[in-house]
Order: structure tokens, then C-alpha cells, then sequence
């Protein structure tokens, strides 16, 4: 359900900017980082919420990444532990057999 509604919020999004940067096809001056250019808005508006949806998703790819590394991290941790309580569960049930009968009968 979670999923649904962030798809139905997205495209929501993607109709509002595109009716936006369809209604303003003027011709705009851009003033690149070296040099400027002449374009129509609607092409100004689509490529900068292209290039943020795509900056958006590599920074969101890496922090996934992390965390997907951190969970086996945390996983490999939980298995030594559960092994390590394994090994003393085993430990101790003998030890209680040892200090019962000393034969490991059970009357």
C-alpha cells in the first residue's frame, strides 16, 4: 500500500511539472557556467528536474548501499552470537548432567 501511494504522489508530481513546463514554451536566455545560450523554458524546466531526479537517486542509491552492507554486517554478528549461545547451551546442559549423576544417566 506504501509503494502505491508513493507511485500515485510521483506521477501526481510528473503532471503537475509537465502542464507547468508546457504552458511556458517562451524562449529564455540560460546562463551556462562559461557561456550562455538561448533555449525554450520547457526544455530548461525538463532537464532540471531530470538532473535532480537523477542526483536524487545516487545519492539515495549510496546511502541504500551502505545500509544494505551494514544489515549483513549485522547479520554475520547475529549468526556468531546465536553460535556462541549454541555452544553454551550445549556447554552448560552437559555440565548439569556432569554435576547430576556424573555418568550422564538419567534416572
Amino acid at each position: 500500500m506504501k509503494n502505491q501511494t508513493y507511485l500515485i504522489l510521483a506521477l501526481l508530481f510528473t503532471m503537475v511539472i509537465a502542464v507547468f513546463a508546457v504552458l511556458n514554451v517562451n524562449p529564455v536566455e540560460v546562463n551556462y557556467l562559461f557561456w550562455k545560450g538561448e533555449s525554450p523554458l520547457v526544455i530548461v524546466i525538463l532537464f532540471s528536474v531530470l538532473l535532480g531526479g537523477i542526483l536524487t537517486t545516487a545519492f539515495g542509491a549510496g546511502r541504500f548501499f551502505a545500509l544494505k552492507r551494514e544489515i549483513k554486517q549485522y547479520k554475520r554478528k547475529l549468526e556468531q552470537l546465536e553460535e556462541t549461545v549454541q555452544k553454551q547451551r550445549e556447554t552448560g546442559s552437559d555440565e548439569a548432567t556432569d554435576q547430576a549423576g556424573g555418568n550422564g544417566e538419567v534416572d
